[in-house]
C-alpha cells in the first residue's frame, strides 16, 4: 500500500514556473513507474510525464522542453519542474503510481497560469 501525497501547486503568470512535489508513505515507490497526470473541469484526465523504475523520463509532446520530472527513491518523492508555463498548463495535477498489480493516486493540487 502507498499513499501520494502532492505539493507546490499554485497561481503564476505566463512563462513563470513552479516545483510540484509528490510524497509517497507506506512502501516502497523503488519499483513503480511515477507519474503525473492533468485534469481540467469537464474533461478526462491525461498523462503529462512519467519516470520509470530505472530513472528514465517520458513526457507527453506539449510539454517536451518545459516540464522535468526527477524521482528520488531513497526519500520516495517524484517531483516536477514546470517550467515556460502556459494558461493551457492550468489543471488540477495528479501524482500517480503505476505497477501490473497496484495503482495508487494523490488528492491533486491546483496549477493555475494566468495573468
Amino acid at each position: 500500500q502507498v499513499s501520494l501525497v502532492e505539493s507546490g501547486g499554485g497561481t503564476v503568470q505566463p512563462g513563470g514556473s513552479l516545483r510540484l512535489s509528490c510524497a509517497a508513505s507506506g512502501g516502497s515507490i523503488n519499483y513503480y513507474v511515477m507519474g503525473w497526470y492533468r485534469q481540467t473541469p469537464g474533461n478526462q484526465r491525461e498523462w503529462v510525464a512519467r519516470i520509470l523504475s530505472d530513472g528514465i523520463p517520458q513526457y507527453v509532446d506539449s510539454v517536451k522542453g518545459r516540464f522535468t520530472i526527477s524521482r528520488d527513491n531513497a526519500k520516495k518523492t517524484v517531483d516536477l519542474q514546470m517550467d515556460n508555463l502556459k494558461p493551457e498548463d492550468t489543471a488540477v495535477y495528479y501524482c500517480n503510481a503505476d505497477r501490473i498489480t497496484a495503482h495508487y493516486w494523490g488528492q491533486g493540487t491546483q496549477v493555475t497560469v494566468s495573468s
